[in-house]
């Protein structure tokens, strides 16, 4: 298992440097903003220019990148969106509004998405079975951005139960903020809500049909107790791997949703940085995007092999 779980770590590394070398060379490709155009600031953008090497070949400025940026923790300063501010502090105060949009998200979707699951299983090839699978499909089909258009539509224009965008300021915990945030949580939610649902349904109606559900039955426990004590348990092994890889994901957020309710996180600021030509940005929310991803993939796969004792012993 430590063989694996540092191999798994070793390809994950190697992953993502292949990914910032590739977008660190087109980034290099395109046309850089004029710094004349800078005004007061041009001769301090100038400056970061020399000390980060862009009068250089590029691998001598792919060597300074890594140097500065990935092992130092010096980003550089923003060209355009945030005028000569420093890029990693900018993207710091922006990450808690990413973080409580995702974490509420999360907090709504996993409870309802793992009772819809659970109660669709019980109720296999019924009207409620039905009805629950065809609504899981419509929403794992549907893009997010879909979802935030109606509820937008319907429940902050219409019904008036929300307002259209997010508040602005800092109080993350208080009601109206909550309240104001709801539209893009919900949005977030469904498909997290249908995709879990048709996971624990699958699983579940799997494990009920099994042969020790048959054996829990003969030796005289009642469905409710076999499917409490034997089929949830067993059903849920591979789901948690799937639910951890989901909390290890919040960070990474939604760059439409953010944009469309208006919230003041990464998302947003990954899409304006690529329209402002603001490379600053781009490299290191290009590096925080991938490197969420192949942390929750690496999650995912490593609490396999502690959750699931069938893993551990079909290693050995």
């Amino acid at each position: 298992m430590v063989k694996y779980v540092l191999k798994r770590i070793a390809l994950m590394f190697f992953v993502f440097f292949t990914i910032l070398t590739v977008c660190f060379v087109l980034v290099k490709l395109l046309p850089l903003v004029d710094a004349k155009q800078f005004g007061k600031d041009m001769n301090l953008i100038q400056q970061r220019r020399e000390a980060l090497g862009y009068n250089k070949p590029i691998l001598i400025q792919y060597l300074i990148f890594l140097k500065r940026s990935v092992l130092g923790g010096d980003w550089g300063i923003s060209e355009a969106l945030y005028r000569s501010q420093d890029v990693w502090k900018v993207f710091t105060s922006k990450l808690p509004a990413t973080m409580m949009v995702n974490i509420y998200s999360m907090i709504f979707a996993i409870p309802s998405g793992l009772l819809l699951g659970i109660f669709a299983a019980l109720k296999k090839n019924k009207w409620q079975d039905y009805l629950i699978s065809t609504l899981v499909m419509v929403f794992i089909s549907v893009p997010s951005y879909v979802y935030a258009l109606l509820i937008q539509y319907l429940l902050c224009y219409k019904l008036k139960l929300f307002p259209l965008q997010m508040n602005s300021g800092t109080n993350y915990f208080s009601l109206s903020m909550f309240r104001s945030v709801m539209p893009a949580v919900l949005a977030l939610a469904f498909g997290s809500i249908a995709s879990l649902a048709r996971y624990v349904r699958a699983e579940l109606s799997e494990v009920l049909t099994s042969d020790f559900m048959l054996l829990a039955r003969t030796k005289g426990l009642t469905r409710s107790q076999a499917t409490i004590r034997h089929a949830m348990r067993n059903s849920m092994v591979p789901v948690f791997p799937m639910i951890l890889g989901e909390f290890v994901g919040i960070l990474g957020g939604s760059l439409i949703i953010e944009t469309i309710f208006g919230v003041p996180g990464v998302g947003q600021l990954y899409l304006n940085s690529i329209t402002a030509r603001d490379y600053n940005f781009f490299m290191l929310l290009s590096a925080f995007y991938t490197l969420i991803g192949l942390v929750s993939g690496l999650v995912v796969d490593i609490s396999y092999g502690f959750i699931d004792p069938r893993i551990r012993m079909g290693e050995r």
